[in-house]
Order: C-alpha cells, then sequence, then structure tokens
C-alpha cells in the first residue's frame, strides 16, 4: 500500500510541477467553447501556436475574445447597474479555470466592473499560457 501512495505522490507532484491539470483543464474549455468538428485535430494545431508563442514571443492563443468577455459579463449584470458582484466574479473565474474554488480572491466591497473583469481574465489566461 505505501509504494502506491508514494507512487500517487511522485505522480500529483509531477503533474502539479508541470502544471499538467490546468493545461488540460484550458484544453478541454476550449474545446467545448469551439466544439470544433475535429478535435483531435484543433488540439494538436492549439498546442502547435502555444508553442510557437512560447519560441517566439507572439501573442498566446486565447480562447476568449473581448467579444466574449463582454457578453459573459453581460449575461452576470442582468441590470445593467455596470457591476457584478464579487461572488458572480469569483464563479466567472472558476468557470473558466481561471481560478480554483479554494483560490483565496481579496474582495474590497466594491462591485467589479468590466474593465477589472476583463483585465482579470486576460492576466489570469496569460499567466496559464505562459507557464507551460
Amino acid at each position: 500500500m505505501e509504494a502506491c501512495s508514494s507512487r500517487e505522490l511522485e505522480a500529483r507532484n509531477y503533474l502539479e510541477k508541470h502544471r499538467i491539470m490546468e493545461l488540460l483543464n484550458y484544453l478541454t474549455s476550449s474545446l467545448v467553447f469551439y466544439q470544433p468538428d475535429k478535435p483531435r485535430e484543433y488540439l494538436v494545431a492549439l498546442l502547435e501556436r502555444l508553442r510557437i508563442a512560447k519560441m517566439t514571443g507572439v501573442a498566446f492563443p486565447f480562447f476568449m475574445d473581448h467579444s466574449n468577455i463582454v457578453a459573459m459579463f453581460e449575461m452576470m449584470d442582468s441590470s445593467s447597474k455596470g457591476t457584478i458582484s464579487f461572488v458572480q466574479y469569483k464563479e466567472a473565474l472558476n468557470t473558466l479555470g481561471l481560478c480554483t474554488a479554494d483560490e483565496v480572491l481579496k474582495d474590497d466591497g466594491y462591485g467589479i466592473t468590466l474593465d477589472k473583469f476583463k483585465l482579470e481574465v486576460n492576466k489570469r489566461t496569460k499567466e496559464i499560457w505562459s507557464a507551460f
């Protein structure tokens, strides 16, 4: 039993070190978002774009463009106040795979504006991609 436990710990450490689960989560989110006819080819192309971006310093392949971020924000801001709650903000980041459910985010007591939401989504997406 100890060998299995040690092997599981080794595997978990490897996955964390190389951020494999985050990569798979992001790839899966992108796949579900675009729903390409040829998913394997899409994933290969996405990974190739990621490799090229890493080597050349060009922009990383984001699946959430400006219009998608705005649309998501507007769905959460159903009363058109121009802000969403901190709970909505954290849940959106979690849904996009940009934070974990147990991650501690600082609530400054103010509503989250579209600009802050866009900034955070783009920043966290870039952080995830640049780690691979």
